[in-house]
């Protein structure tokens, strides 16, 4: 029997004990080759770019979440012991949930089109270092993780809501991990409170004890700040549009103009029947390696937007989100035509980039309050929560940093014309 400790830099020392099956199987988990490519994936992808600090991996924060979700379990188990047959299911999920993601994360499936829950499946019903272990524990527990994990399948909705929920391990250590590594200060969570309301509702979901209300208030408030001004940061917008460019570009000039080896070549032209191994072998290494490889080789304009990536020469952003989807349009043409005056091909310096802020969803894993006598919708009993539940979006207009001035000038008289 055997022990071994992870010093994480948010929750201090994380052991884990081989005379625990479950604990066995995580550690099995953990040394496989799947699991370690996680230290090869960056957590924030291209935000390095905008907050210099956010260089940590999604192994790190993977076993972050495991370490929740074992915390959480041992709450949840002095009002159902019952769930501790689910140990090896919850450990599993919550270790093995970000096991599909591809080169630079969330962006990442932006680019190439992936689907990260379905790629943690697929790994976990297929790859041998991953599913026997999982086997190991207890037989047919690999087809349940990843139905979970795909599907959000479990016998106990408990269960499934510390992996998938408003208020699941996921967000509470990424909210954490990510305030810490880049500087910013909305992140700070009071977990333990949150993690000692934490109860089992009448019929067997997951509920909050009304004393964590202010506790789970205030990480729904982090939240909202987070992507505000860290997931959707301008910046991070502007990186996250030119990857995209970068990418349909190398698409469309084919193979016959752009070098990639094997892997890359499958996932630029052959993505639809991408095969496990070919997925496995893609990280922010190979992705860096080619941008580094065509910077230096490919043909414009593919070799000026790695340029542009690799050296942090990045393009401008305003925002648009005042306007209507006409004036943006509008907004767009202007920008087209400003940069056609300067001899540059608008195609790849000028777009529109609009994402969702994701504020609290009360039908989508929606939190409950339970008191011992009644149970209810927590929005039903906070204003500030249901204050939350309004959409909000975020668009820019991209475009070069020669032609801000005139834009910005231009698009003072759309407000005006608006009027």
């Amino acid at each position: 029997m055997s022990k071994r400790t992870y010093h994480d830099p948010l929750h201090g020392g994380i052991t884990l004990d081989s005379s625990c099956p479950a604990e066995a199987m995580v550690m099995r988990l953990i040394d496989s080759e799947p699991f370690q490519r996680l230290r090869r994936i960056r957590q924030l992808g291209p935000a390095f770019l905008t907050f210099h600090g956010a260089e940590s991996s999604r192994f790190t924060h993977s076993i972050g979440v495991f370490y929740l979700a074992r915390k959480a379990l041992k709450r949840l188990t002095d009002y159902d012991k019952s769930l501790k047959e689910c140990k090896g299911l919850l450990y599993a999920a919550s270790l093995l949930h970000d096991l599909g993601h591809g080169p630079l994360s969330h962006t990442g499936e932006e680019m190439f089109g992936l689907s990260h829950e379905f790629w943690s499946a697929k790994v976990i019903r297929e790859h041998p270092s991953i599913r026997d272990p999982i086997e190991t524990y207890a037989s047919g527990a690999s087809q349940a993780v990843a139905d979970l994990l795909e599907n959000g399948l479990a016998k106990s909705s408990a269960i499934k809501s510390l992996v998938s929920s408003q208020l699941d391990c996921d967000r509470l250590d990424y909210l954490l991990r990510d305030s810490h590594s880049t500087g910013a200060k909305y992140g700070l969570l009071d977990l333990d409170r949150i993690l000692s309301a934490i109860t089992i509702a009448p019929d067997g979901g997951l509920a909050i004890h009304p004393k964590g209300l202010m506790a789970v208030e205030h990480y729904l408030i982090v939240r909202n700040l987070m992507y505000r001004s860290v997931y959707n940061h301008r910046i991070n917008e502007v990186c996250s549009w030119l990857l995209e460019q970068l990418i349909r570009t190398a698409r469309v000039m084919g193979p016959k103009e752009v070098w990639a080896d094997k892997i890359m070549k499958k996932w630029l032209w052959g993505i639809e029947s991408l095969d496990l191994y070919s997925f496995l072998g893609n990280d922010d290494i190979r992705v860096g390696y080619h941008f580094l490889q065509w910077e230096e080789n490919a043909p414009e304009p593919l070799a000026r937007l790695c340029k542009r990536f690799l050296n942090r020469h990045l393009l401008k952003a305003l925002p648009v989100d005042h306007f209507s989807r006409e004036e943006q349009l509008e907004a767009l043409a202007i920008a087209r035509k400003l940069v056609e005056g300067t001899g540059e091909n608008p195609d790849f310096c000028c777009g529109l980039r609009t994402q969702n802020l994701h504020g609290y969803h009360p039908y989508k894993g929606g939190l409950r309050l339970w008191d011992g006598n009644q149970l209810k919708a927590i929005e039903q009993a906070s204003p500030l929560v249901s204050s939350l539940t309004r959409p909000a979006d975020s668009s820019w207009l991209i475009h070069p940093k020669e032609i801000h001035s005139q834009l910005r000038n231009k698009l003072k008289d759309l407000s005006l014309k608006a009027l």
